[in-house]
C-alpha cells in the first residue's frame, strides 16, 4: 500500500470525516458550513470510480465500506498548466553556474544538441511518472520548437500523450522567441505541425515595440487554425516591459475566439502602480489567462553575485484575482537550468505560492489556481474539481488544517484515480543517471 490509508477493493466506498477546500466543491449540500480556513466537513460516495455525492459529514461508527478519514484533507486531482517537460532533469549534465536567466539560456542552449529522442522520452517519461505519484491528472508542457529541434521534440511528445492517456492529459505548446516568426514559411510550419498535433501555439515576447506586427501574425495564424495561444510573457524586471498590454489589445483587435494564456508576467510588479493598473483592466477586458510561475521567478529574478535579491518575481496575482481574471499556479521548469529544484508536485508549487506571494489569511479561494483554474484554461472540464457524477481523481491528505498541510511535504498522500489507489511512487533519480555519463 501507498500512502496514508488504505482503500479496500470495492465498487463503494465513503470517505467519512473529510476536510475538503470550499472552492474546489461543485454544489456541497445546502447544510454543508465551511468551518475554519474555507473547509467543508463532509462524507464521499465514491461508486464505479465516480463520485456519487456528498453528504454533511456525522458519525457512521464501522459502517461497511466506510474509510475513515480522521479530519484529513481531500482535494481533486491537480492540473499543471506550465511546465517545460523537455528540459526536466538537466541540472546534472549542464548546470547553470550563476543561477541567471541568461546563465540559464546559455546552459540550454548547450545541452540541447543532447536532445535526442531517447534523451528526451526518458526525461520526459520520468517526469510524467514525479506527476503521476504527487496526484496530477493534467499537464501543459512548453517545447523548444526552433528548427529543426521541432522535428524531433513534437513526434516524442505524441507518443508520451497517447501512452499516458488515461492516466495524465497531456498537452504541448510551441516555444520559440516571437522573432522566429519573421520567417513565413518557418511561421506556417511550426503552425501546421501545432494544429497536427494538437497543440497550442505559442511564443516568447519580448518589449521591443517593433515586434507587434509579428505579435499579429501569431494571431492570425491561430485563429485561421483554431488553435489557442499561450505566451512567456514580460520575464524581466524591466518596467519598460509591454508585451503583456500588446498581448491583451491583440485578442481584442483580432476579435480572437480562443483562450489565451500568458505565463510569468513578473514585470507588472516593476511598474507604476497606475500603468500597472491600466494593464490589467486591458488583461480583463480582453479574457487573459495568468499563470504565475512563483517558484521558478523566485529563483531567477534579481539575482546578482553578492547581493540579497530585493523583489520576488512574482506577478501581481491578488490584483489580477480582485479583477476577476483566471489565475493559475504553475510547476514550471524542474531541475534545469532555469530551475535548480522542484519534482513536479502541486502541493509544493501551492505551499511555495502561499509563502512567496502571501496567499493565506485566509487561504480562501486560492486552492482553485492548481485545480479548476488551470483544467478550465486547458478545456478539460471535469478536471480539478470535485464534483457528483464527475471522476474520482482525488487526492487524499493525513493533513486536517492548512497548517498542518502547508507545513509538511505530505508524501504519505494517497492518490486515487478513478476511486482506486495507485500503487505509485516518485521515480528514483538513479534511473536518469546514464544519460550524464
Amino acid at each position: 500500500m501507498t500512502g496514508f490509508v488504505e482503500i479496500a477493493d470495492a465498487a463503494s466506498f465513503v470517505l467519512a470525516d473529510a476536510r475538503v477546500p470550499a472552492c474546489l466543491v461543485d454544489d456541497p449540500p445546502r447544510d454543508a458550513v465551511p468551518h475554519a480556513e474555507g473547509l467543508l466537513r463532509l462524507d464521499i460516495r465514491v461508486s464505479d470510480g465516480r463520485i456519487s455525492d456528498f453528504a454533511v459529514q456525522r458519525d457512521g461508527g464501522e459502517a461497511p465500506g466506510r474509510v475513515d478519514l480522521g479530519g484529513g484533507t481531500v482535494w481533486p486531482g491537480f492540473a499543471d498548466l506550465h511546465t517545460h517537460l523537455d528540459k526536466a532533469f538537466t541540472s546534472p549534465r549542464w548546470a547553470n553556474l550563476d543561477g541567471t536567466l541568461e546563465g540559464a539560456l546559455s546552459a540550454t542552449a548547450a545541452d540541447r544538441p543532447l536532445w535526442t529522442p531517447d534523451d528526451l522520452r526518458a526525461r520526459m517519461e520520468f517526469a510524467l511518472r514525479c506527476a503521476w505519484a504527487h496526484g496530477t491528472v493534467a499537464l501543459r508542457t512548453h517545447l523548444d520548437s526552433r528548427a529543426p529541434q521541432h522535428l524531433v521534440s513534437w513526434p516524442v511528445f505524441r507518443e508520451l500523450r497517447e501512452e499516458w492517456r488515461g492516466r495524465i492529459a497531456v498537452q504541448a505548446v510551441s516555444l520559440v522567441p516571437l522573432e522566429a516568426f519573421a520567417d513565413a514559411d518557418y511561421a506556417t510550419g511550426i503552425a501546421d505541425l501545432v494544429r497536427d498535433c494538437g497543440g497550442t501555439l505559442g511564443a516568447v515576447t519580448g518589449i521591443d515595440a517593433g515586434n507587434e506586427a509579428l505579435l499579429d501574425r501569431v494571431f492570425r495564424l491561430a485563429g485561421q487554425r483554431g488553435l489557442d495561444l499561450d505566451f512567456h510573457v514580460d520575464e524581466t524586471d524591466d518596467p519598460g516591459a509591454r508585451s503583456f498590454d500588446r498581448i491583451a489589445r491583440a485578442v481584442v483587435a483580432h476579435r480572437f475566439g480562443g483562450r489565451v494564456v500568458a505565463g510569468h508576467c513578473c514585470s507588472l510588479a516593476a511598474r507604476p502602480a497606475g500603468e500597472a493598473d491600466r494593464a490589467l483592466d486591458l488583461a480583463a477586458a480582453a479574457g487573459l489567462h495568468v499563470v504565475g510561475l512563483p517558484m521558478c521567478n523566485l529563483y531567477l529574478q534579481d539575482r546578482r553575485a553578492g547581493r540579497t535579491p530585493r523583489w520576488r518575481g512574482v506577478t501581481l496575482l491578488h490584483e489580477m484575482r480582485a479583477r476577476g481574471i483566471p489565475v493559475s499556479l504553475a510547476s514550471d521548469n524542474v531541475r534545469d537550468p532555469f530551475h535548480a529544484y522542484g519534482d513536479f508536485d502541486m502541493l509544493e508549487v501551492f505551499a511555495e505560492a502561499v509563502k512567496i506571494a502571501h496567499l493565506d489569511r485566509p487561504v480562501g479561494g486560492w486552492p482553485v489556481a492548481v485545480a479548476r483554474t488551470p483544467a478550465d484554461a486547458m478545456s478539460l472540464g471535469d478536471a480539478g474539481r470535485l464534483r457528483a457524477g464527475g471522476p474520482a481523481d482525488i487526492v487524499l491528505f493525513r493533513a486536517r488544517s492548512w497548517g498542518e498541510l502547508l507545513s509538511r511535504p505530505q508524501h504519505d498522500r494517497t492518490v486515487l484515480r478513478a476511486g482506486r489507489p495507485i500503487e505509485a511512487v516518485p521515480p528514483d533519480y538513479r534511473e536518469l543517471d546514464r544519460l550524464f555519463e
